[in-house]
């Protein structure tokens, strides 16, 4: 057994805010496991790995002897999750709800232990509400108490639109809580206000309030904006083995030390060795290389590593692509010949129309032939001309 305070370095790691840290201690104190509450609505049927901060949480919770119950918020999907969205978001259909909840439990047992997870879904018990249960329910807060909510209060002073359903969903989730009798819940830092519904329902029900504990928004591949498939910047937990290998390649060395935090099951005390070792000398690829090799193989296997890495090196070690190279992000699409002028590779669009007809143009280590080609949703992608002329190149 741990100590309190073992466990709590752990549970601390890499975690945004835990409310309340005192009643935290108090439930560690119990030495029970403690009902650990996790909810994701199945809006999309992939998930990419700014999910998976919250679900490595989990495993590490899971890991010190703690219950996950993994909720699966098949009736909140019905409503949609207001967080963060500047207009109502349309519901969507029970088909869809139930094929992502599928590729859901499938994607997340690939960190998760199936034997030591309780998966449940919220339409188990909202599904026997009445239309007097529901109102009772939205008795349980006041509507200045949601406009105290960031994005609906943006919404409300731009006069945007906010539909009556949406006021539904904290409450919706924070009953969750109650039922499930959660300890702690995790969720993002943008979920903060629904978390602490969550201790508020259970408060007024009579029972201890959870524990609420928020986890960063990570960053994706352009280090700027958070991990998003709309955003083209994400690194997807179903992505093949090399493109999963080559995109944590091309991270900048800066953000690598908040990937490996957030996603990395490595000990603190490793990760510090590896910076010490950067700033002794190593070359910081060699470490990126070692956060490859971990996340492909959780995901894949430790074989797929390893051929992912062959690959890399064969693409591009053995070309000598140099570690430092401008980068450029660009807002529209282009025809490939322009968008070597644009990064520079080239002084005119002829020249860039001449060097592609002579294969001398490259994009991840691949030649182009058609210097016409529209150049569309790249992400930290590398383009070379010549022997000695590189960038990297963003499109969204």
């Amino acid at each position: 057994m741990l100590s309190i305070d073992e466990q709590l370095a752990i549970i601390k790691r890499g975690a945004e805010e835990i409310l309340v840290e005192a009643e935290l201690v108090e439930k560690l104190k119990l030495n029970r496991p403690l009902i650990i509450k996790a909810g994701f609505d199945p809006t999309a049927p992939d998930l990419h790995l700014g999910h998976t901060v919250l679900i490595n949480k989990l495993k590490q919770l899971q890991d010190l002897g703690h219950e996950v119950h993994f909720l699966i918020g098949d009736f909140t999907a019905m409503i949609g999750d207001p967080t963060g969205k500047s207009a109502t978001r349309p519901p969507l259909s029970h088909e869809d709800i139930a094929e992502n909840a599928k590729t859901y439990q499938e994607q997340v047992f690939k960190i998760l232990d199936p034997s030591k997870t309780k998966v449940v879904f919220n339409s188990a018990w909202f599904s026997n509400f009445s239309a007097a249960d529901m109102i009772r329910l939205a008795s349980s807060a006041t509507v200045a108490r949601m406009l105290e909510r960031n994005d609906f209060e943006t919404r409300y002073r731009a006069g945007s639109p906010i539909a009556l359903h949406e006021f539904l969903y904290p409450l919706v989730q924070g009953y969750d809580s109650v039922v499930m009798k959660a300890d702690i819940e995790l969720g993002g830092t943008d979920q903060k206000f629904n978390l602490l519904m969550g201790r508020q329902l259970q408060q007024q029900a009579g029972d201890k309030p959870q524990v609420t504990l928020t986890m960063p928004i990570l960053e994706g591949l352009d280090g700027v904006q958070k991990m998003s498939k709309s955003l083209n910047n994400y690194i997807g937990i179903k992505d093949a083995p090399n493109d999963m290998f080559g995109k944590v390649m091309s991270i900048s060395d800066e953000l690598m030390w908040r990937y490996y935090e957030l996603l990395s099951f490595e000990s603190l005390q490793t990760i510090e060795s590896y910076k010490l070792a950067v700033e002794q000398g190593e070359n910081p690829r060699n470490i990126k290389v070692k956060l490859a090799l971990e996340l492909v193989a959780r995901f894949h296997s430790e074989e797929q590593a390893r051929l992912a890495l062959d690959d890399f090196e064969t693409r591009f070690s053995k070309n000598a692509i140099p570690d430092d190279m401008p980068e450029y992000i660009f807002e529209q699409t282009m025809p490939l010949a322009n968008l070597l002028k644009e990064a520079g590779l080239v002084d005119t669009t002829s020249e860039g129309h001449r060097m592609v007809k002579q294969g001398g143009v490259k994009l991840n280590g691949d030649k182009l032939s058609d210097s016409k080609a529209v150049m569309a949703n790249l992400t930290s992608s590398v383009i070379q001309v010549g022997k000695r002329k590189f960038a990297r190149v963003t499109i969204k």
